[in-house]
């Protein structure tokens, strides 16, 4: 169990990058989900005992890795969002270098240890080309191959699916989930298909704050009959959102569509209800939070005046 006590984050400014959060994680695949600039990669930085918090505590089965980061490296698998590789080594030349670094032996020696990780992640035939000839897809799943040396407790990886094209990330996926059958699997991302793919239970971070912690199918149910969408025309879209909450605008085929949340009352005319997605409700709870905060710094402003 991954346990995590009112971590707060100060940078000098002061910037708070996380301001209290609290979480308890078990074994499987569990995400972490937010816009860029949320705090995720300070939390994933501090998680992997890379960076110091300010307060706070995080504990994997119970011991406390805030104070002592070295017991937790040997148990720690870490793919974090910018991995840096020699590109004229050999995608084994590079995995075996990695191996080393981390201190990581087999009893067939690091050189089956290397075999048998690149074929985990299907890069076998890859083995022996360099490594600025591979795709994205192929570097992340070599950064995982790295990731999985030593058969961690826990994983964590840092929008491992940014920029990858569909046929990629659906390979991507399949191997994650895989990850996770016997371990903790912590995703961080920006991408909400990510979560509705691998995720069971998943958070969600704003501006250093915890939001919410729920699950893909919760999250669509409590929406069940209040999200409507139509065409309207564009003269009437500035009065709709006066009237409704917009979720979003979207194009289909070229024509553009509004997705509102009516959670009472009739929706406006011409809009037909439509089942929710993962994507309408965070881009909800985003909008939700965005107008508190706002009615705070008015509050403030008031206050002050």
């Amino acid at each position: 169990m991954l346990d995590i006590r009112n971590l707060v984050k100060v940078y000098p400014g002061p910037v708070a990058a996380l301001q209290g959060i609290d979480l308890s994680i078990g074994r499987g695949m569990f995400g972490l989900l937010g816009p860029n600039g949320a705090g995720k990669t300070t939390l994933m930085r501090i998680l992997a005992g890379l960076l110091e918090p300010t307060s706070g505590r995080v504990t994997l089965d119970g011991v406390d890795v805030t104070e002592a980061p070295e017991l937790l490296w040997p148990r720690l698998g870490y793919l974090p969002q910018y991995f840096g590789f020699y590109p004229n080594l050999t995608g084994e030349a590079m995995l075996l270098h990695l191996l080393r670094l981390k201190g990581v032996d087999a009893p067939g020696g690091p050189k089956a240890l290397c075999a048998e990780l690149l074929e985990r992640v299907n890069l076998t035939a890859a083995a022996t080309r360099t490594v600025k000839g591979y795709s994205g897809g192929m570097r992340q799943r070599l950064g995982i191959a790295q990731a999985l040396a030593g058969d961690p407790d826990l994983i964590i990886v840092d929008e491992p699916t940014a920029g990858l094209d569909p046929e990629e990330r659906l390979r991507f996926y399949h191997l994650l989930a895989e990850m996770a059958a016997d371990r903790i699997v912590l995703l961080s991302t920006h991408i909400v298909e990510d979560v509705a793919m691998l995720c069971p239970r998943f958070a969600v971070i704003r501006e250093g704050r915890l939001l919410t912690t729920t699950s893909p199918a919760e999250a669509r149910a409590n929406l069940d009959g209040a999200v409507y969408e139509g065409q309207p025309a564009s003269d009437a879209i500035d009065a709709l959102a006066i009237a409704h909450t917009v979720i979003r605008r979207h194009l289909v085929e070229g024509r553009t569509l509004l997705r509102l949340h009516v959670p009472e009352g009739a929706p406006p005319p011409g809009f037909r209800p439509v089942a929710a997605t993962l994507e309408d409700a965070y881009l909800l709870l985003m909008r939700q939070a965005e107008a508190t905060a706002n009615r705070g710094s008015e509050g403030l402003h008031t206050e002050a005046t």
